[in-house]
């Protein structure tokens, strides 16, 4: 299928999935102007996570040489998502000292790419060189499995400490789970340039990622200074995974399930894929999103009045867990794990 016909189609489903996402809730299309607004703006942060997310898997299954790395899996989300909630509590924390002008959400972004850059550099440090492919994979996985349990360790502490101040440890668990509700025009501001740029970087760096497919000693002999790739690779992958935490919270899966259902139509080529998982990546969120406010948990069950909207990480899980489940039983079988 020819590439320009993918992205036309990706594009399509894009404008359908904001479409339904902007027609769903009470009233419809009928809503008054402020709740057509508030679905606005969720969505837009929606697609800027999925986007972000989609796009940052893409990079990563090219530097591990692995299609089943995602930075959810090899602990970059969970990084992200810790270094965001250091933040809120930070800014909790120091409110009445921080400048009147550095409100939570310039502060943020700054703590997601802090806790993702030092998540991608515990995982460099303990894999090794060997988190490329075939049996390296292992390695990254039993990696990022300890990174995203003792990231979550320390998540669970830190929102226990924050017990005491009911605003702040609600934030933090909402923070945790998932979500787009609650974003305004700031938030996407601050985090259109950054996708943006990821996105860009992921392109500029494409035929390199191609190159490094065929292994690092066969990417060095055609001139690829690979540390120096592995490097920038890393940085543009913790900038997209902190742009995608900073507006929507720990959603994982993402990263994994996009570029592995469009590889078949756009091909291993990077500067191919990179676009059409952007678009993928936005359109899957956006969706995720809709579920997540479709499902009544508004509802009483078992006696226990339920939360009004299933936070997005959920839903993110429960269609990711199910298929990277798969992937790792198919991997198993083929021998390439």
């Amino acid at each position: 299928m020819r590439p320009a016909f993918v992205l036309l189609i990706l594009a399509a489903i894009l404008a359908v999935s904001v479409a339904v996402s902007l027609a769903t809730g009470s009233g419809g299309w009928g809503a008054e102007r402020i709740l057509l607004d508030l679905r606005l703006m969720r969505t837009a942060c929606a697609g800027l996570a999925g986007a972000a997310l989609a796009v940052a898997g893409v990079m990563v299954q090219g530097l591990f040489r692995n299609p089943l790395a995602s930075p959810d899996v090899i602990g970059t989300t969970a990084g992200a998502t810790l270094g965001g909630q250091l933040a809120l509590v930070a800014h909790a924390a120091l409110v009445g000292v921080l400048p009147l002008w550095l409100a939570p959400e310039l502060v943020l972004p700054l703590g997601c790419l802090i806790g993702a850059a030092a998540a991608l550099s515990v995982l460099l440090a303990a894999a090794g060189r060997g988190g490329g492919g075939g049996g390296g994979i292992v390695a990254v996985l039993l990696t990022g499995f300890v990174i995203t349990a003792m990231v979550g360790a320390l998540s669970g502490l830190l929102t226990s400490l924050a017990a005491g101040r009911w605003e702040l440890a609600r934030a933090l668990t909402g923070f945790g789970m998932g979500g787009v509700d609650g974003k305004g025009i700031g938030h996407i501001a601050l985090a259109v340039p950054l996708v943006l740029a990821g996105i860009g970087a992921a392109w500029a760096w494409g035929r390199t990622c191609d190159l490094l497919l065929a292994g690092e000693e066969e990417a060095a002999a055609l001139g690829v200074d690979t540390g120096r790739a592995r490097r920038w690779l890393l940085a543009w992958t913790a900038l997209l995974a902190a742009a995608a935490v900073a507006v929507g919270g720990a959603l994982s899966f993402v990263g994994l399930i996009v570029p592995h259902a469009l590889r078949p139509f756009t091909g291993v080529e990077h500067r191919r894929l990179v676009p059409a998982a952007a678009l993928g990546g936005a359109a899957l969120l956006i969706l995720c999103d809709v579920v997540a406010r479709a499902v009544p948990l508004g509802a009483t069950w078992f006696g226990i009045p339920g939360p009004g909207e299933l936070p997005l990480g959920v839903v993110t899980g429960l269609i990711g867990g199910p298929v990277f489940l798969m992937l790792l039983i198919r991997a198993r079988r083929e021998g390439t794990l």
